[in-house]
């Protein structure tokens, strides 16, 4: 049996998705998206996604963690928990128009909380893919310059955050 190095990437069955952090004699400690730090034996069920060299001696704690968010951020869709404020939790959003003829619409508050925060979380894998793409310096400004208007048109719905810090931010006025 050829160990698994720091850094490789398994999917347990109980645990689902981790990364290796630690090996022993008789373990790995592997770092899980959902389950946080487990131990698990050498010869446990897995399936390896990615395997790293087993160079385990050679590797400091602070390499283990640079990895492990590079990492996580690079394979995980897992994104930032934004939770909706207390006064909103369980509501509803009525949508009624204007010809009393027609049939309002209803929508659970939560779900349209959930499709607010998964609109910032594109924008801002886009804004990553932006800076980080071979654009020229003025085109990435240009698309950065849209997506901040776009934050802008979305700032009235920073009433449903319960953070402040999670919120929309537009263009500042100078």
């Amino acid at each position: 049996m050829k160990l698994l190095g720091i850094g490789s990437r398994i999917n347990h069955s109980d645990y689902g998705k981790g990364v290796v952090t630690n090996v022993t004699s008789k373990h790995y400690w592997v770092t899980f998206i959902d389950n946080g730090l487990e131990t698990i034996d050498l010869d446990s069920e897995f399936e390896v996604i990615e395997a790293a060299e087993d160079e385990v001696d050679t590797v400091s704690f602070y390499e283990v963690e640079r990895s492990l968010k590079s990492i996580l951020k690079k394979w995980s869709d897992a994104s930032e928990v934004v939770t909706i404020a207390d006064k909103w939790k369980g509501g509803k959003l009525i949508m009624e128009p204007r010809d009393s003829n027609l049939k309002s619409s209803e929508v659970p508050i939560d779900t349209f909380f959930h499709k607010i925060t998964m609109v910032r979380d594109r924008l801002r894998v886009m804004e990553q893919k932006i800076n980080s793409s071979n654009l020229e310096e003025q085109d990435k400004i240009d698309l950065q310059q849209y997506i901040t208007r776009s934050y802008g048109s979305l700032t009235s719905f920073n009433v449903l955050f319960k953070l402040k810090t999670q919120q929309f931010v537009g263009q500042r006025s100078k």
